[in-house]
C-alpha cells in the first residue's frame, strides 16, 4: 500500500532481506512450469562455456533487491 499511496512512479521489489540463490529457486521454477530440472555444471566448465559473467550470474546472483522499497517507503 505504501508504494501505491506514497511511492514514486516505477517498480518496487517487495522481497525478503535474504534472497535465495539461483540453485534454490531455479529448480522450483522449472518444476512449476513443467520443465526438466536444470543441469548442474562444474564451475570451471561453466566458465569455459559461458564466460565469467554467466558463471557469476548463476552462482552469485541473488535475484531482486528490496533496497529501493526500504529506502523510499519508510
Amino acid at each position: 500500500m505504501l508504494a501505491i499511496e506514497r511511492g514514486r512512479r516505477g517498480v518496487y521489489n517487495i522481497v525478503d532481506d535474504e534472497p535465495a540463490p539461483v540453485a534454490e529457486w531455479l529448480p522450483a521454477l522449472a518444476s512449476s512450469v513443467g520443465a526438466k530440472p536444470p543441469r548442474r555444471v562444474r564451475g570451471w566448465l561453466g566458465r569455459v562455456g559461458g564466460g565469467e559473467a554467466a558463471l557469476a550470474i548463476m552462482v552469485q546472483s541473488r535475484g531482486a533487491s528490496n533496497a529501493k522499497a526500504k529506502n523510499e517507503l519508510r
